[in-house]
């Protein structure tokens, strides 16, 4: 798969010790693997599809032919795991587009529709949450003093405004130089991807971000059958297994079909503007050449693709 300024090449020489180290077995492994097959601990997978999974190469390295195999076992861990069927697709960054996104916080109401809509779009488990809404005092930037978790019977309250946070999608992210395994790094689209079949769940991408934007699957996600999204994409909103870290995507399944992400559409305010930063036409470029616009934790240097600014 061609690769370019965005993405941080692969090193061929490298492989990630829990791969390696299998291989090295090799009839050990295998007897292993058989052994906990024989025993069922692999949920009713085929051993095809466990031996699979133990060698998947990144995402990154894989041929057509390995991508479009990996696929199809995803489709089928779904049905197994879950109960009903998805398609999972790889869908590349379209050319001649970095993203972008702004939010007029003089519209932002604190109704949180965003924030469910996301949910559901991306097959998120009921205790991760993308987009987090802080509600502020008037006047005030101190993010710590922010109430995430406001249960009001009516917003937006008298003196209060509006932040929603999620993943800044950096130009300089932290959490791609702090993975020890490059399983997340910035596509041409200026998304910040992860390959959730290669993350070790260390969570030093975690630590590393200052915007408290990935979040860990410390169980399988609960993901009824009748609210799973059946519309996959394999570095978006597939159902992550288990022991990785994951985080807002830009919705790559709507996006990169030159869609609107989720909570972009679900905005009732039309507080979010979300588009092409290469676009000198497109509306967040107006946006960025004619209002004040301000970004989070500037200082860091991480460059966020995330504006904020307001009418007032």
């Amino acid at each position: 798969m061609a690769r370019d300024k965005y993405t941080k090449k692969m090193p061929d020489a490298v492989d990630y010790y829990r791969r390696s180290f299998l291989k090295r077995l090799g009839v050990t492994t295998a007897a292993a693997v058989g052994a906990t097959y024989a025993h069922g601990a692999w949920g009713g997978k085929s051993l095809a599809d466990a031996f699979s999974d133990f060698f998947q190469q990144h995402y990154q390295r894989m041929t057509a032919e390995e991508l479009q195999e990996t696929l199809s076992r995803i489709e089928r861990k779904a049905q197994q795991q879950y109960g009903t069927g998805i398609t999972c697709t790889d869908t590349p960054p379209l050319e001649g587009v970095v993203f972008g996104y702004a939010i007029n916080i003089s519209k932002c109401k604190g109704y949180r529709d965003c924030v469910e809509a996301c949910a559901e779009e991306n097959n998120l488990p009921s205790d991760i949450r993308y987009i987090h809404v802080l509600e502020m005092d008037e006047g005030s930037m101190n993010l710590e003093l922010a109430d995430r978790y406001y249960e009001h019977e009516t917003v937006p309250v008298e003196g209060k405004y509006y932040l929603p946070v999620q993943c800044m999608q950096c130009d300089n992210p932290p959490c791609v130089k702090a993975c020890p395994v490059e399983a997340t790094w910035m596509d041409s689209d200026g998304i910040v991807v992860v390959d959730y079949d290669w993350c070790i769940g260390c969570r030093y991408c975690m630590a590393a971000c200052p915007y408290s934007a990935r979040f860990f699957n410390w169980t399988r996600p609960d993901l009824p059958a009748d609210r799973i999204n059946p519309d996959t994409n394999y570095i978006g909103n597939r159902p992550r297994p288990v022991g990785v870290v994951e985080k807002c995507h830009f919705c790559t399944q709507r996006t990169r079909k030159g869609r609107q992400p989720a909570c972009q559409e679900a905005c009732p305010t039309g507080a979010r503007i979300f588009g092409n930063l290469l676009d000198p036409n497109s509306e967040i470029r107006y946006v960025l050449e004619n209002k004040a616009v301000f970004r989070l934790k500037e200082d860091l240097g991480t460059e966020p693709k995330f504006w904020y600014f307001s009418d007032r």
